[in-house]
């Protein structure tokens, strides 16, 4: 009781920045992945060490799966203050901050150390840094990897397999673009829906990461899986600007250190499932289709690369795509 007496006396002299230090805070972090998934180990870290290097003053409390919702109600949540932070995939984030856009250009990643260079280089400090402009704090970048087409009515090797065929995109204009370019019925829906619409064949198929696949268990309910690589999906730690708000200078830095750790925890888990990943979605049964013919479908998008270069500028694309 006296400790305590003397603590709340201390803070009354300290002011109201040492105030803000030193108060309790539980915060809700939701996200769509399942606990196995890649970001949800991220997420773990994260809160582990924000809870450590803050002596347990701050918490974070995960909340995976979709318990708060899909990505974008879980974004909106975070304008609102109803959700404290989340992890998501910038081609969602992109509804509310469009400079993101950019990165939903098919083939404009070489590979994973080319994303990372351009996500923690100039152009995704540049994104960062306008982010409170959008009503969200972003705090650091990371990735899914690259995004594969699955689906249960035939293998896909060329471009002209895909034609006809009802995908399940994410709710992005650019990537429903894209989709459309190449034939396929796209069909926008919250992940979270995504595996009853396959399995009662709402969809044919749906494009994700590897491990996104496995840990959503699409492969119970598809029958081929076809390594288009044909996007690279970054994404980004954000916070709330009602949260950030209230926190100490040293509090902030804590967080976004420690969001950074995590984005690189996020890729170490990441390389993890794509080794492991394709041998389960084999022992479910799924059949792997390596041998796609990826200029195929570079070839079609002629026109909407065209389009890409006029709406963002051939000189920035060729600057990511120089990036080294």
């Amino acid at each position: 009781m006296i400790a305590r007496s003397l603590l709340a006396a201390a803070l009354v002299l300290a002011g109201p920045a040492t105030a803000a230090l030193a108060q309790d805070m539980t915060l809700n972090l939701g996200f769509v992945g399942g606990p196995q998934a890649p970001e949800a180990i991220a997420m773990g870290q994260l809160a582990e060490e924000i809870e450590d290097k803050t002596g347990g003053r701050i918490a974070i409390r995960l909340q995976g799966g979709g318990a708060l919702g899909g990505d974008r109600e879980v974004i909106e949540g975070l304008q609102l203050g109803t959700v404290d932070m989340t992890v998501s995939s910038t081609s969602i984030v992109a509804n509310f901050v469009p400079e993101l856009k950019i990165f939903d250009i098919p083939f404009l990643f070489r590979d994973f150390d080319h994303a990372e260079a351009v996500l923690d280089g100039p152009t995704g400090g540049a994104i960062l840094e306008d982010m409170p402009d959008k009503g969200l704090v972003g705090l650091a970048f990371g990735g899914m990897g690259f995004r594969e087409l699955t689906n249960s009515v035939k293998p896909v090797k060329t471009v002209e397999d895909v034609k006809g065929l009802k995908i399940r995109t994410q709710q992005n204009e650019m990537h429903i673009k894209v989709w459309d370019a190449l034939g396929v019925l796209p069909t926008p829906m919250a992940i979270p829906e995504v595996y009853t619409a396959l399995q009662q064949g709402v969809v044919d198929g749906q494009e994700n990461p590897i491990g996104a696949i496995v840990n959503n268990r699409f492969g119970e309910v598809q029958k081929y899986v076809s390594l288009t690589d044909h996007a690279f999906t970054p994404l980004v730690v954000l916070i709330s600007p009602m949260v950030w708000d209230q926190l100490s200078d040293e509090d902030k830095a804590i967080f976004k250190e420690a969001a950074v750790h995590a984005m690189e925890r996020n890729r170490a888990e990441v390389e993890k499932a794509i080794a492991s990943g394709l041998d389960t979605l084999r022992s479910q049964g799924m059949t792997v289709v390596d041998d796609v013919d990826k200029a195929s479908f570079q070839e079609s998008l002629g026109p909407v690369f065209d389009s890409f270069a006029e709406e963002f500028g051939a000189d920035r694309i060729a600057e990511i795509r120089g990036v080294e």
